[in-house]
């Protein structure tokens, strides 16, 4: 396979693991008496744990490369920890469509900050403009949506800053799995340590709060799906679309979440979407035809085992 093939796999993968992201916050509504913090600690939580378990022989294998890069290891599995709590809290209070646009859009302007600042790659015009695009189309899908779920204006504040938080911790798993492939350490010892020790970190708050989740066959069902599809499957689509493409671009293509979550919203939930939401649901889409026919993308992503390639500049 070519590098260009290579990344436009890529792209096709981390999309995959967006659409699969974008069902989350619509399984969420079918438990509403779980708290955002007992979903997100569940869905990660759980899902995290069975990727370090498929993943123990990887690990043990790259075990001593895993231990020269502790900190890289630690760092992620810090902030996959608090992702998912910061997510679904952001969505509580501000509303599933702002809480998702927020998270979703400021996490590819975190993870360019960090690939510019941290790694030393040069942002092309093309990631530029396709990170803007998908920041316009979430914007007019939270202006379409999004007085619909704000509870009132001191939560929906609160909701904005966790969402924050969610997209500057989101970048930042993503950096340090994308670090380690970067180093040579295998893709799913990569993954597999990062989210089962964040997974780990996550019992906790599960056995704190966890206790609604049991309480109806509908509650276990939601979280059981969140674990199993949105966070385990789609997480291991995204290991091996991270191995392809740079983490900016990867958190650049699951800005299609949003629009998923829209569509669900409308064709589930029964929400409405006018034609500002149509539109961004169309910028969105084409992010993604951005990104795969990007000129430099023969050398957008790292080469597994060896040091990690510059984004090219047309």
């Amino acid at each position: 396979m070519t590098p260009a093939a290579a990344h436009r796999l890529g792209v096709i993968l981390i999309a995959v693991t967006a659409v699969l992201w974008g069902t989350s916050g619509t399984a969420a509504t079918f438990a509403p008496q779980v708290g955002p913090l007992a979903i997100g600690a569940a869905a990660l939580g759980i899902g995290g744990l069975l990727q370090g378990l498929i993943s123990i022989g990887a690990q043990r294998r790259a075990a001593p490369r895993l231990r020269a890069h502790a900190g890289v290891v630690a760092i992620g599995a810090l902030t996959v920890a608090i992702y998912p709590l910061a997510f679904y809290s952001s969505m509580r209070y501000a509303g599933v469509a702002v809480g998702t646009v927020i998270s979703l859009a400021s996490a590819p302007l975190a993870s360019g900050l960090l690939d510019r600042f941290i790694d030393h790659r040069r942002l092309g015009p093309w990631w530029t403009a396709a990170a803007g695009m998908g920041v316009v189309g979430s914007v007019l899908l939270c202006l379409s949506r999004g007085g619909d779920d704000a509870a009132g204006p001191g939560r929906a504040v609160l909701g904005v800053l966790l969402g924050l938080v969610a997209g500057a911790t989101y970048a930042a798993y993503s950096w340090a799995a994308h670090r380690l492939i970067d180093a040579g350490i295998d893709r799913a010892a990569s993954m597999g340590s990062v989210f089962g020790i964040g997974g780990l970190l996550l019992m906790p708050m599960l056995a704190l709060t966890g206790a609604p989740i049991l309480a109806g066959p509908g509650n276990l069902a939601a979280a059981a799906y969140m674990a199993l599809v949105p966070m385990f499957l789609g997480y291991v689509l995204f290991g091996m679309g991270l191995v392809r493409v740079p983490a900016s671009t990867a958190t650049t293509v699951t800005l299609l979440e949003p629009a998923v979550s829209a569509l669900l919203a409308v064709t589930v939930v029964g929400e409405r979407l006018g034609a500002r939401g149509w539109t961004g649901m169309a910028i969105i889409a084409a992010v993604l035809i951005v990104l795969a026919a990007e000129p430099g993308s023969d050398k957008a992503g790292p080469v597994p085992g060896g040091a990690a390639q510059e984004v090219a500049v047309p």
